[in-house]
């Protein structure tokens, strides 16, 4: 008699466990993993290639910016990337601050600390949602030892810069803090 119960409770909760994974094959979950989010209408993307306009130029900066930012967009929406202003939401802008500047002074007035401070200006529109768009200059930096030779770390400076900043961009867009 015991073993006709458990059975019996065993196949009930096969059942009920059955039932549950059918009713949720019939739903469509979404999930974001960036917490972003686009209008259900929306299907493209325009990003201008932003020209390098700082007074102390890296000829890389404005393609690697630009891809970088084209490429967070395509990972984290299903938008698609068109070359017409006439997309869903458009990215245009410009570079306008690549510096260098001493943050840590030695007792001899010799940094022991600079900093690559890059900013790009940004204009966001959104066809769906006009209240989501904006104009607005985000700015990030990178520290490094004055003992280190630019040249040779200045690309990984860079790309460092270029993520925080294309994430920040990516936010305020489609995160909207």
């Amino acid at each position: 008699m015991e073993y006709n119960i458990r059975f019996a409770v065993c196949g009930l909760r096969f059942v009920v466990l059955c039932g549950l994974v059918f009713m949720l094959a019939g739903c469509r979950i979404s999930v974001s993993l960036t917490g972003g989010s686009v209008h259900p209408s929306a299907k493209t993307v325009f990003v201008a290639t932003f020209p390098n306009n700082a007074s102390l130029i890296n000829p890389n900066l404005s393609q690697e910016f630009t891809t970088a930012l084209k490429d967070r967009i395509q990972n984290q929406t299903p938008l698609t990337l068109i070359d017409t202003r006439n997309a869903d939401y458009v990215f245009e802008g410009a570079i306008t601050n690549y510096s260098i500047s001493p943050i840590a002074l030695q007792g001899n007035d010799v940094a022991a600390m600079n900093r690559l401070t890059i900013g790009v200006r940004v204009t966001f529109k959104s066809k769906f949602e006009e209240n989501l768009n904006f104009e607005q200059t985000f700015s990030r930096h990178a520290d490094y030892s004055s003992a280190l030779n630019f040249t040779s770390i200045e690309s990984g400076l860079m790309q460092e810069i270029v993520a925080f900043l294309t994430e920040d961009i990516f936010n305020r867009a489609f995160v909207n803090w």
